[in-house]
């Protein structure tokens, strides 16, 4: 078998992860500035990804990034491509595995008592210094359990990743997209070695999550 579609996914959800981390953990410390009803806006907003068919966010990003939208054109005057790349398939993966950490970081920063950031505040230390040194280390075991998850929903993601990055194998095939594949071709044993393969590994990526999420029993 050829097992560039593990390598693929594994460095795609990898740095999918990463970018969702820390544009959902800026977002999630932007909007807790807000009242109740812009935060009510931004949260419809930011997770939208999460309830959108993959098929449409694939479609909203292949308009985005198309050859002929003006991204697109900008991107190929300077000799760079995001449609059938492995970039594309990041850009699909970070798209959807982003609402899961950003809302999973905001509601640990929820559950931090504000009574100590107050506390904080009238000690002098600017909001920059708090945010490093008191509301993310107390979110801690929060924004592990989101990393989790994002992690775990950049590894499944399908429909985004065919729509703008393609089917190219070597290149932008992912293990789900390596299983559908399998599948239309026939090759069920193939198939099957994949389906197994993600199984587990989507398990022990998700041990995190009951360690951290609070769920010990």
């Amino acid at each position: 078998m050829d097992w560039s579609p593990f390598f693929i996914s594994v460095k795609t959800s990898f740095f999918a992860t990463v970018l969702s981390f820390f544009l959902g953990i800026f977002f999630a410390w932007f909007v807790l500035g807000f009242g109740v009803r812009w935060r009510c806006v931004f949260d419809i907003i930011l997770s939208l990804p999460l309830v959108l068919p993959p098929t449409v966010v694939g479609f909203f990003l292949l308009l985005f990034f198309g050859w002929n939208s003006p991204v697109g054109q900008l991107l190929r005057y300077f000799g760079l491509r995001v449609v059938f790349s492995w970039e594309g398939a990041v850009i699909a993966a970070t798209v959807v595995s982003f609402p899961l950490i950003y809302r999973t970081v905001r509601a640990s920063f929820e559950q931090v008592d504000i009574s100590i950031l107050d506390a904080a505040r009238t000690l002098g230390l600017s909001e920059f210094t708090i945010f490093w040194r008191i509301l993310l280390p107390v979110s801690f075991p929060g924004c592990v359990a989101g990393v989790a998850l994002g992690f775990a929903r950049a590894l499944g993601e399908f429909g985004a990743t065919l729509m703008i990055a393609g089917n190219i194998p070597g290149r932008t095939q992912t293990i789900p997209v390596a299983i559908w594949s399998a599948v239309e071709g026939n090759e069920m044993t193939a198939a099957l070695i994949w389906v197994l393969l993600i199984v587990f590994i989507s398990f022990f990526i998700l041990i995190p999550l009951n360690i951290f999420g609070g769920n010990r029993t």
